[in-house]
């Protein structure tokens, strides 16, 4: 089984990992582990340690946290495999053999998540257009100028974005980041699904700076052109805390977009077992979502193809399909409605697992837009739903930088504001709703004028 290793050695080898600017392998801090088959080409990654910042659990997400990467307080995860026939065994005796070691966390397979086929597409992402009210928006100057956004998945090509959507795309390059062993140069790789969530993205954010991480570009033995690990999903978000910490305070602004998530629960441990990510917010991405979200970033993950109706051949759990971080509370998990206003049938219900009111809010899906996968063939899935959402946050995010409006309040303020679709209020459904960017323009207007 492939694992991620919690590690805690010297302070000066925790700032070397810490430091963008150094460069730490596997060996210098993870030499001989026993038992333990370690991934040399991973470079080891700083967590941060979550601090409440008023007191009680420290592994609570639904309380404020600060985090710390100093070199007495962070530690470092590196990658590697145990053999399925000693898993149990070293997964208990290696903290004993190694007090250095903290912990020993599932590395399951993440993919994304495209629809069950079929359906003809409805609409158009015109009609997309229309309904987010981009005029509106950029009456408003929010169109994504000076927003970075970062779309993590198989990788962007930004010339078959332009042309689909006749105008100039801008790419963010020195801030791109790919996996180890990926090759390619960011905004250039074949189209397949990330160029798709980018151009969904840029329906509502037309200038937003786009980040190309082709996390699901994978390399590993036996991997698909559209799985990776979840380790490489911790090595892109230390990467984005990077970006978004040289951002200036005042204007920080990065949206983060995540159409992809874990499918079964053969590639974790058990719910209960403190390795495991499903269901445990003590696992080390979650805790990287909560410090992202606690420096400034938005972020959104999609709700997953896992609907009653219509689920995704893959789905193999028997219940709650809102796994990990795809129900974190401090991210946004978005479900699929069509340009009707109706739910998609292989948008996952909730609860979710990590916190049960998911999905957050809804965004549309299954029309004809980036022609990623053939023309005639819709954007579909939560997949595209998920970027048709970051993209209105980043075109909120134009004149409302996070020191004005935190993550968290524009979170309450997207599902304050949502279309009730359902029953009154919340549902496991459409959650809150769907986007409304018209009760979000008023509800800026409204905070704009009571702060003047």
């Amino acid at each position: 089984m492939r694992v991620l290793i919690q590690l805690r050695p010297s302070p000066d080898l925790v700032a070397a990992v810490a430091d963008p600017g150094q460069t730490a392998t596997t060996a210098d801090v993870a030499d001989g582990l026993p038992g333990v088959e370690l991934d040399a080409a991973y470079v080891p990654v700083a967590v941060p340690r979550p601090v409440p910042a008023a007191g009680g659990d420290p592994l609570s997400l639904n309380q404020p946290l600060d985090f710390s990467l100093a070199a007495e307080d962070a530690s470092v995860l590196v990658r590697g495999t145990i053999s399925d026939d000693e898993l149990a065994s070293r997964v208990t005796l290696l903290p004993t053999l190694r007090p250095d070691v903290v912990g020993i966390f599932s590395d399951p397979v993440i993919e994304s998540s495209p629809t069950c086929g079929g359906d003809s597409p409805n609409g158009d992402w015109h009609d997309v257009e229309r309904l987010l009210n981009v005029a509106g928006l950029q009456a408003e100057g929010l169109d994504g100028s000076g927003v970075a956004l970062a779309v993590l998945d198989t990788g962007v090509n930004a010339a078959h974005t332009a042309r689909q959507l006749g105008r100039a795309v801008t790419l963010d390059a020195p801030r791109c980041w790919s996996p180890s062993g990926v090759t390619g140069k960011p905004g250039e790789f074949e189209v397949d699904h990330g160029t798709m969530c980018a151009f969904d993205a840029l329906i509502a954010a037309p200038q937003a700076s786009l980040i190309d991480i082709p996390l699901l570009l994978s390399t590993r033995p036996g991997g698909s052109a559209l799985d990776g690990l979840l380790s490489d999903a911790v090595s892109a978000f230390a990467h984005l805390r990077t970006v978004l910490d040289a951002q200036p305070a005042a204007t920080r602004a990065l949206v983060v977009s995540n159409s992809w998530g874990s499918f079964s629960p053969e590639w974790d441990f058990p719910v209960g077992h403190p390795g495991n990510y499903s269901d445990s917010a003590a696992h080390p991405f979650n805790l990287m979502v909560a410090a992202l979200d606690r420096a400034g970033a938005d972020v959104l993950f999609a709700a997953g193809n896992c609907g009653q109706e219509c689920p995704d051949g893959r789905c193999a759990y028997p219940n709650r399909p809102i796994v990990g971080a795809n129900s974190h509370p401090k991210a946004l998990s978005i479900g699929g409605i069509d340009v009707n206003g109706d739910r998609v049938g292989y948008s996952s219900q909730g609860p979710g697992r990590l916190t049960a009111r998911k999905p957050d809010v809804c965004g549309y899906t299954h029309f004809l837009g980036s022609a990623a996968f053939g023309k005639g063939e819709p954007d579909s899935g939560t997949s595209a739903a998920t970027p048709v959402v970051a993209g209105l946050v980043a075109a909120v995010r134009t004149r409302w930088p996070a020191a004005k409006l935190s993550p968290a309040q524009l979170r309450a303020l997207l599902r304050r504001s949502a279309e009730d679709r359902s029953e009154v209020g919340f549902d496991y459904d459409y959650g809150y709703g769907i986007v409304d960017p018209g009760g979000i323009m008023a509800a800026l207007q409204r905070r704009a004028k009571n702060a003047a």
